[in-house]
This record gives structure tokens, sequence and C-alpha cells, in this order.
């Protein structure tokens, strides 16, 4: 409404000044022209030259002929060709007589006063020549007045439209009014979609928005529950697993057991450990998209550190751990949560793959994905998980929460994940594709 009216006001008021000065423009251009139809009036008129000068400014009763609001006292005099007043008539001081013909504005009398005039001869003969004048006063006079009478409306205008106005802004906005009330009625937990009548193209557009959002919204809370319910199955497990443990440990009777009791204590203790690992990934993910705005990473750098980090423990447990990259491969995203892919991945295929193993991380700029590939077969990597020693194999957690981490940070950077054909000498891969759109807004 301020903005409308704004405007509004700038408009007015330009028209109005434009208004004021046609008024007065076509007020001085009325009253030059009831001088020359004056003067030529009396060019008319059947003079008898050799009648005495007539002098009509002594009439009676002349003063109350002015009745009327445009009616002005215009003054007339008139010579012969040799410049004897013939007749004056109206209050205009004596005006030496010339030549000249037109308009002109003169200063006529003591104090001098402005007067606008117009005179002419009666033909080539310049037998008799008519003058008519104005007291410019009166003129501007008229000419104020006129233009008053332009401009009023006016001002009666931007009360009246700003009334209607006001009144068709509120009117108009009833829809999104009522939009506001059902949005602000939405309850986060029992998201239904807006359904109300809302014809309007306009807010059709965001209605049909904000359901698109409160479907997104409801379809994560519900991913987010499932994920956050299995990872506690998975907890659960461990933790259970710990309490009997340390219940036989109190009543081993050999070594052996003993031994056997403790390793099993300490590799449930490291799953307990890496399921709350997952568990803040996940939470660090979701307040990090959140929270933090994307830029541009390069993942040949970060894939770099990840599998420097990883290279003592792939010594210990004898895999060959390589990383192969082209180069700069820049997407647009967040350089933690994209360490965490390749921190999940590297561990997942160490931790499920027997000694010996070739893990190898690969990155392919052009065709836009990064890959984790290994060499062992199903079947030893069923027997890894079984018979692995506590510093490797207990790293896992059987059920794959790591690849879960991972799909909900390729989710957050509009990427797919899953498991691919592998490539020649490998027999596992996992894959992360990113859309080109990353590619243009990282470079750009």
């Amino acid at each position: 409404m301020a903005w409308a009216l704004g405007a509004l006001l700038i408009v007015w008021g330009g028209f109005v000044a434009l208004g004021y000065r046609t008024g007065i423009h076509e007020a001085d251009e009325l009253t030059d022209g009831h001088l020359v139809s004056v003067a030529f009036l009396e060019l008319a008129e059947d003079f008898n030259q050799s009648s005495a000068p007539t002098d009509f400014r002594g009439v009676p009763g002349l003063s109350s002929l002015k009745n009327h609001d445009y009616q002005r006292s215009m003054s007339v005099i008139i010579w012969d060709g040799q410049g004897k007043v013939l007749m004056r008539v109206g209050e205009a001081p004596p005006v030496d007589f010339n030549a000249k013909e037109g308009f002109e504005d003169l200063k006529l009398g003591s104090p001098a006063v402005a007067w606008r005039a117009f005179s002419r001869f009666d033909g080539p003969d310049h037998n008799r020549k008519v003058m008519v004048l104005l007291n410019r006063g009166e003129r501007d006079e008229l000419a104020k007045d006129i233009a008053e009478q332009v401009a009023e409306p006016g001002f009666w205008l931007l009360p009246v439209v700003a009334l209607a106005l006001g009144f068709a802004i509120h009117r108009g906005l009833r829809p999104l009014y009522a939009l506001s009330r059902d949005v602000d009625a939405l309850d986060i937990h029992k998201l239904v979609p807006l359904q109300g009548p809302y014809s309007q193209v306009e807010l059709r557009a965001v209605v049909d928005s904000i359901n698109t959002l409160a479907g997104r919204y409801q379809s994560a809370v519900e991913h987010e529950r499932e994920l956050a319910s299995e990872l506690a199955h998975e907890l659960r497990t461990p933790l259970a697993s710990l309490t009997l443990q340390a219940h036989a440990l109190r009543q081993a009777v050999s070594k052996e057991e003993h031994e056997r009791l403790l390793s099993q204590l300490e590799q449930d203790a490291l799953r307990a450990g890496q399921v709350l690992s997952n568990l803040l990934a996940l939470a660090r993910a979701s307040r990090t998209d959140l929270l933090e705005a994307r830029h541009a990473v390069d993942l040949a750098d970060i894939a770099l550190n990840e599998v420097a980090e990883f290279g003592q423990l792939a010594l210990e447990s004898q895999h060959e751990l390589s990383l192969e990259s082209p180069g700069p491969f820049l997407v647009e995203g967040h350089a933690v949560l994209l360490g965490l892919v390749f921190r999940n991945l590297v561990e997942n295929a160490l931790s499920h793959t027997p000694p010996g193993t070739r893990v190898e991380v690969q990155l392919d700029s052009q065709a836009r994905w990064l890959q984790v590939c290994d060499s062992a077969h199903c079947s030893d990597k069923a027997a890894s998980s079984k018979n692995a020693p506590s510093g490797t194999g207990s790293r896992s957690l059987g059920l794959g929460t790591g690849l879960r981490v991972v799909e909900k940070i390729a989710a957050i950077h509009g990427a797919s994940f899953g498991q691919v054909p592998p490539p020649p000498g490998f027999t596992n891969c996992y894959r992360l594709a990113f859309s080109p759109r990353s590619m243009d807004t990282a470079t750009g």
C-alpha cells in the first residue's frame, strides 16, 4: 500500500503541476484572443472620423457591468492616421502613438503599471489604428483562477484513489490472508496437504510448493525415523551382547574361554562405538546441510587426505590401498560430509575384506563420479567377517549402516549412490555419482 501510494503521489504531483501550467498557458491564450477580437470588432465598426474624441471613462454605472468571473476591464484607444486620439475607453493611461502592430507589454502611468496590449491598423492606408489594453494584474489573476480550476480535481483525486486502492488491495489479499492462516495451522508432526479453494494462479503455485515441501519433509522425517530405529536396533544388539559377555566372563573357568569372551567383549564394544559414530555422522550431516553454505570443494584433495589416514590401518591389515585420480574434481558441497563419504566407503571395504585384498579409490571428473572398489569374493568377505581379528573385522557393523550414512550425504548433495558393476580386476564397487549441475555451480 505504501509503495502504491508513493508511486501514485509522484504521478499525481506531476499531473497537478502540468495541469496548473496548462491552465496558466491557456488563460494567457484566452485573454490574448479577447484582445484581438475586440480590436477587429473596433476596426470593423463604421467610425465617424469627423466626430470629436470620445472618452467613456466617466460614464456612470460602467463598473457595475463587471459581474462575470471571466469579464475583464479592457481599454480601447483609437487614433487617426496622424496620431490624433479619436476615442479612448477604459482605465488605461494615455499611450503615445507609434506605427507598431501586434502584442506588446507596456509600462504605463505613474507609478508604472504593466499592461498587455494589442494594436492594429485598419489597412495598408493606415487611416486608423486601434489598440486594446488589459491590465497585466487582471490577466494574471484570470490565469491563476483558470489554472486552479484545472488543478483542483487533482487534489480530490488522491484521497479518493487512496481509499479505493486501499479497499481493493485489502479485498484482493483476502485469499492470501486465508492461505497464511492455513499455513500457520499446519502441524509439522502430522502434515496434511493444503486443500483450500485457492483458485488464483499465483496462490496455486505457492500452495503446490508448500505441499511439495511438506511431502519432502514428511518423507525425510520417515526416513530418519526408520534409520534411527535401525541404528537403535543395531546398538541394542552389541549392548545386550556386552552384558551377556561380561556376565559370562565372571564365570569363565579356563584361560582359553576367558580370552575368547574378552575378545568378544572387545568386538561388541567396538561395534557399539561404531554405531554411535554413525549416529553422530548422520546428525552432523543434517546439521551441516541446514546451517552451513555450500562452496566449491576439490574431491581429489579430500580423497588424498582420507586415503592417507587409512594407510597405516591398511598396512596392518595387509590390504593394498590405492588412489586413482586424474586431477582436480570440483563439486559444490560440504567438505566435511564428503570426507565422511570416503571414510565410510574405505573403512567398509577394509573391514569386510580379507588380508591381501586390493582396495582402490577411483575418481572421474569428466563422468562426475567417485567409487571405491575391492577385489574380494563373496565367500572371502563372509569368511573375513566371521574370522576377522578384533582390530580389523570388528570394525564392521554387519548391516551396512556406514553405507546408510553415505546415502544420506549423497541425498544432501543431489547425488546418487549404489553398487555398480566393477571394473576389470575388481569384484565389488560402490559409486557416488554427481549431477552435471553441481559442476556448473562449482565452476561458475
